[in-house]
């Protein structure tokens, strides 16, 4: 018998209370509706969203969506960003956070915590 090696799977899917990437098929849903996105915006997306929590500059989403080297001098990164942010709805403060003069962050949905007031609550004995 052979040697079982475990290759290490890359994640093929992102999904939350909101959106769903299916990375193989480069589809997106948010809140169950397909989001009509185009090549670009998704290929952003899906970049932002597979870093998770990690800054990405605009230079590396420059080269890695665009292919477009550090000396080219573009706005259309922002252009992508405004229209995924207006995708995302209500959800794109929550998703995409700008970091400004660096690049942007994906920051995974997180449900709101319920916090009670001390006057809701009960002393036990006395």
């Amino acid at each position: 018998m052979g040697t079982f090696s475990a290759a290490i799977i890359p994640t093929e899917r992102y999904q939350d209370a909101h959106l769903d990437l299916d990375f193989q098929h480069k589809t997106a849903r948010l809140d169950l509706a397909p989001m009509r996105l185009t090549r670009k915006e998704y290929d952003l997306l899906a970049l932002l969203v597979q870093n998770a929590g990690e800054i990405v500059t605009r230079e590396a989403l420059l080269m890695r969506v665009w292919g477009y080297s550090t000396q080219i001098k573009t706005r259309t990164l922002d252009v992508h960003i405004r229209r995924l942010r207006k995708k995302l709805g209500d959800y794109a403060d929550q998703y995409i956070e700008t970091i400004f003069g660096i690049g942007y962050r994906f920051q995974p949905y997180r449900p709101p915590r319920l916090f009670r007031v001390a006057s809701d609550l009960v002393s036990v004995g006395a």
